[in-house]
């Protein structure tokens, strides 16, 4: 049986990598009052639907989409937000406090072709900032967003930040981009074509190069931002500099969900190739009313984990290693069970790591295996130990041998914690 094209298996060593992002996000978000949450990864088809747009690639060509035995459309969720808001929602937790601080690590699921650092099945490390309009708001996050790279060890990245304004302000630049966009109809990529009328923002995402010559003389969505989105926007700029956050702003940067407004950036390493965006994020004011909730703002971002570990895993796995057994049980002999069980429950309460070998192979060969578990220590039980009511210690880097009482047993477990 073979693995599905697009999802990946994520095998112990590989795990502690996995693990160690995970806690390093947990402390920095427990420290700025982020709370985790976690929601179902299947929602209704109309969620998904309704927020992030008919008009998108990930509606129209990349949801999983199936009808349940209750004649329900359901949606394996290609993104977190919109779940994030639908629970916000659902739960009223809007009632409790005018802001909300939540963060949330899970699969996604996209039908697009696998790649490098994305497949069928990923995985999104998120956090949202729900109830202020406040632009240090956008810097807030965006800042957390900085220092878990940095402390990821991530520092080969850049930064884009982009306006988008509100929606009427998109309806003005997006009538104006058509019409501009049309004379050179013959010229632009197939799928930009198709874009035209249903998403042309995605346009001036395109990667082709003769798309691209026609988009640097199109109409700028700056040209169209009222006051308010200026001054939001120049808000952000001001914090992020205070905070000395480098970042480049990019006037075709827009992002691939309709219920963005105002802010909209992108974090990309420069060592991925063209699949280069780690991190993306921006302001949805709008997307939790629409969805039929209070009218309440809100800012967040999220952060691709398979990208992220391709970008550092060669820092991490210098410092990060699956945890070796402190002590390798050697078990042989045909009365020795009973003592062994006792024996595990005493170094689980002293918190001691170990192995048990439970194969009943010889002595030599339990050592051998020992060794190669990279063990400190082997812990030997043997008819003779029982007979004799004690536990043979061999210290496995010099060979010294010691016997100590199954009676006093605190001798042991101070010899093993001065090994590690």
């Amino acid at each position: 049986m073979q693995l599905l094209r697009g999802t990946k298996d994520i095998l112990p060593d590989e795990i502690v990598l996995w693990q160690h992002i995970e806690r390093t996000a947990s402390q920095i978000m427990k420290l700025a009052n982020y709370h985790e949450i976690r929601t179902p990864i299947i929602e209704s088809t109309s969620l998904f639907k309704r927020s992030i747009g008919n008009g998108t690639d990930i509606v129209n060509k990349e949801m999983y989409n199936f009808i349940d035995q209750g004649s329900r459309e359901i949606t394996l969720r290609p993104e977190g937000t919109a779940s994030i808001a639908r629970a916000f929602i659902n739960n009223k937790l809007y009632t409790h406090k005018t802001t909300s601080r939540l963060w949330y690590l899970g699969p996604m699921f996209r039908y697009e072709r696998p790649q490098q650092g994305r497949q069928r099945q990923f995985h999104q490390l998120g956090l949202e900032y729900i109830g202020s309009l406040n632009p240090m708001a956008d810097a807030e996050v965006i800042r957390i967003a900085h220092k878990l790279l940095n402390a990821l060890e991530c520092s080969n990245y850049k930064m884009e930040i982009n306006s988008i304004g509100e929606l009427a302000e998109r309806h003005k630049y997006k009538q104006s981009l058509i019409e501009y966009l049309e004379r050179y109809i013959n010229d632009l990529d197939n799928n930009s074509k198709n874009k035209l009328y249903t998403n042309p923002l995605k346009i001036l995402d395109s990667k082709d190069t003769k798309t691209q010559e026609i988009i640097y003389n199109a109409p700028c969505l700056h040209d169209y931002l009222d006051t308010t989105s200026r001054k939001h926007f120049e808000k952000v700029c001001e914090y992020l500099e205070f905070l000395n956050i480098q970042y480049n702003i990019n006037k075709q940067l827009v992002r691939g969900l309709d219920y963005y407004n105002y802010t909209a950036f992108e974090i990309k390493t420069k060592s991925l190739g063209t699949q280069d965006t780690i991190c993306g994020g921006g302001r949805y004011d709008s997307l939790i009313q629409e969805l039929g909730g209070p009218n309440i703002p809100a800012v967040g971002w999220a952060i691709g984990m398979e990208r992220l570990l391709l970008t550092i895993k060669n820092q991490l796995h210098e410092k990060i290693h699956n945890k070796k057994p402190l002590v390798y049980l050697a078990v042989n002999g045909q009365n020795t069970e009973k003592e062994i069980l006792n024996i595990i429950q005493l170094l689980e309460q002293k918190d001691i790591s170990y192995h048990l070998d439970l194969d009943n192979d010889s002595l030599q060969k339990q050592l051998k295996k020992a060794n190669k578990q990279e063990a400190k220590a082997c812990l030997i039980i043997r008819d003779y130990e029982i007979k004799n009511n004690c536990v043979t210690l061999k210290k496995l880097s010099t060979s010294e041998q010691k016997q100590f009482s199954m009676i006093h047993m605190d001798d042991l477990i101070q010899t093993l914690k001065k090994i590690n």
